[in-house]
């Protein structure tokens, strides 16, 4: 009897991780480091928490419209410093007043305790910073032209006129 293509067993066709896992392994990976650049941006912890929450759910919403999921990171990157440049904007109309400059949130008692006082004075600094400048601080240089969507060099640039600013911040205090 002669076999035929159709009575031979067909290999498992080869797929990519379903999108729940992609996300989930993604989230694990990067979420503390996001979570710390848009703590540096917000100046408040469940704010900045809600921020990459959204971003990821964002991403998993979006996952199949993605070019090149390849690049998935540089998208909830992306995705958090507009989240946390919205949530400025909020409280700034909301409260009347510039958030960069005015008072911070109400920290927790534990918030407090577990943030140096320096620690504090260097996050109050960064705040007064332009927000290009404050992204620019909290991730590599790479990261950040690709997130950014800029050259290499106007991140060098940028993170000079951002630490030359944040000395003399940190200098009047």
């Amino acid at each position: 009897m002669k076999a035929n293509a159709t009575d031979l067993p067909q290999p498992a066709p080869v797929t990519a991780p379903a999108p729940a896992e992609a996300v989930t392994a993604l989230y694990r990976a990067h979420a503390l480091g996001l979570i710390r650049l848009a703590v540096v941006m917000l100046g408040d912890r469940p704010a900045a928490e809600d921020v990459v929450q959204e971003a990821f759910c964002g991403l998993y919403r979006r996952w199949h419209s993605l070019a090149d999921t390849g690049k998935a990171l540089a998208y909830v990157r992306s995705s958090v410093i507009n989240g946390c440049r919205t949530v400025l904007r909020r409280r700034l109309r909301q409260r009347g007043v510039d958030p960069l400059t005015g008072d911070p949130p109400g920290e927790s008692a534990e918030a407090v305790a577990l943030i140096s006082e320096e620690h504090r004075q260097v996050l109050t600094a960064m705040r007064r910073l332009p927000s290009r400048q404050q992204e620019v601080l909290d991730l590599d240089e790479e990261e950040t032209a690709a997130s950014m969507r800029i050259s290499r060099g106007t991140v060098k640039s940028t993170t000079s006129r951002a630490l030359a600013a944040l000395g003399r911040i940190l200098g009047e205090q």
